[in-house]
């Protein structure tokens, strides 16, 4: 869901109608940090802060950043701190406070169930991330973007009010070279750490051998799975074997591509499939091939609860009744080097002359890639940074084409991108291959469709509020 599209307006909205609503904890901080300098608008950010177990935190964050009315449109908003290995107090407290306050609002006066997403692929803020969410008694923790087998046990951990380590990949890394980040909730509460609910936790992956893997070599409980094909948004796993591109420049998948759902289920944990599953046919064909239900992804991306910002969403669907929406499985787009589909609209990332005239700057560092520097200490660097910053960093220069800034693109999607010398960021749009058929969700005399929508067009008379 990228970056604050499945917000917690978007998770409550499919919660209460009985489903699992999932919040992204991609760039919570940042996000966060700059609605408090939009102002708050509406006070939500306010209310959830009020809520916060450890008050004095929540009251220096938005000491820090609160702006009453909001900056100016044309303002440079003040920066957050970047994650590393060795995050600063700040950094941490703002983790943990942001993803608290988004799943403390997603859940606020119903009883159904709340999930939150995060990607294995952004390792250094997954611990203290994972801590705030419990902190709002989140229900499930879903993650893909690689192995994540040390997950289950950091939620064992916290659940017990212990600490938690997660390796960190580090490129070029030696025996001594510092890979370990540590998350202690004594830090936080000196005298007891809560005892904490701990959520299920379901790893999103692509074939059989991952799940197999993921249920016997994880630290702890695997509660299911999210099978997701190459047809969905956002990231896909690269094709097995040696990338090869159609005509058109895109990945091609095969045969070898498709997960093995008989061996899937033969694990016996519940699962889900994800990529093109938002019609009522599809979510039978899933239940038939023994699925617990089906991930929506894509429709959901463009219901009117999606933190996306309106006048995108509006464009799309002129684009699409026009006939003119294509997404784009984009092989280079992305710093992490996985395949990332890109919605191609006028006056985003996905034109050449716009992405051309952005000058590159990495400021978020999300998706940066940690590397062992000769002298044995860690270093950071990313693909789409300025190009003499990568290749003094020992960064081949071969990477550099193509890439563009997901931290900074896709925050502007949301509305929280930064501004520089008067010129704002601009947006990229991730969505799944059935995009062009978003329309059918949009009832007569309507511009528009809700998540309830979307629920009812699947479900019919089985969807029921919670």
């Amino acid at each position: 869901m990228g970056v604050a599209v499945s917000g917690w307006r978007l998770a409550r909205a499919v919660s209460v109608t009985g489903q699992l609503g999932v919040v992204s904890g991609t760039l919570l901080a940042a996000v966060q940090a700059r609605k408090l300098q939009q102002g708050d608008p509406g006070g939500h950010l306010r209310r959830a802060f009020d809520h916060f177990p450890l008050p004095a935190i929540a009251e220096r964050i938005w000491n820090d950043y609160y702006v009453p009315g909001g900056v100016a449109a044309e303002a440079t908003m003040k920066a957050v701190p970047m994650p590393t290995l060795n995050p600063s107090a700040a950094f941490t407290e703002l983790v943990v406070l942001a993803n608290f306050a988004e799943v403390w609002l997603a859940k606020e006066g119903h009883p159904g169930r709340i999930g939150i997403n995060l990607l294995e692929k952004i390792q250094l803020p997954t611990l203290a991330s994972l801590y705030g969410a419990m902190l709002a008694k989140v229900d499930y923790v879903l993650m893909g973007a690689g192995i994540p087998r040390s997950i289950p046990g950091a939620l064992d951990a916290f659940a017990r009010g212990e600490a938690a380590e997660l390796k960190i990949d580090v490129e070029g890394a030696t025996p001594d070279t510092p890979c370990l980040l540590r998350f202690e909730p004594l830090t936080l509460f000196p005298a007891n750490p809560p005892a904490l609910p701990r959520p299920k936790f379901l790893a999103i992956i692509t074939s059989a051998t991952l799940a197999l893997t993921l249920a016997r070599k994880s630290n702890g409980k695997v509660d299911g799975f999210v099978v997701e094909g190459a047809v969905a948004g956002g990231h896909n796993a690269p094709p097995r074997g040696p990338m090869q591109l159609s005509a058109s420049g895109e990945p091609i998948y095969g045969p070898r591509d498709l997960p093995d759902l008989p061996k899937i289920r033969e694990i016996g944990l519940p699962f889900w499939l994800a990529g093109a599953f938002s019609r009522p046919e599809k979510v039978t064909e899933a239940l038939a091939a023994g699925a617990a239900g089906v991930q929506i992804g894509t429709a959901f991306a463009m219901c009117e609860e999606s933190g996306i910002i309106p006048d995108l969403k509006r464009r799309l669907r002129e684009a699409i009744r026009a006939g003119t929406m294509r997404v784009f499985t984009d092989p280079l787009a992305s710093p992490t080097g996985f395949p990332f589909k890109v919605a191609q609209l006028a006056g985003t990332l996905s034109e050449a002359a716009t992405y051309a005239a952005r000058r590159r700057i990495c400021d978020l560092g999300y998706l940066r890639t940690l590397f062992r520097r000769a002298d044995g200490s860690v270093g950071y660097r990313c693909a789409a940074e300025p190009e003499d910053d990568y290749t003094r960093k020992e960064g081949a220069p071969s990477e550099l084409a193509g890439r563009k800034c997901l931290c900074n693109g896709l925050a502007a999607t949301v509305g929280v991108g930064q501004v520089r010398a008067g010129l704002p960021e601009m947006p990229i749009l991730t969505a799944g291959d059935e995009l062009p058929e978003i329309l059918r969700f949009v009832q007569p005399g309507r511009d528009s469709y809700s998540a309830a929508d979307v629920i009812r067009s699947l479900l019919g008379p089985l969807a029921q509020p919670a």
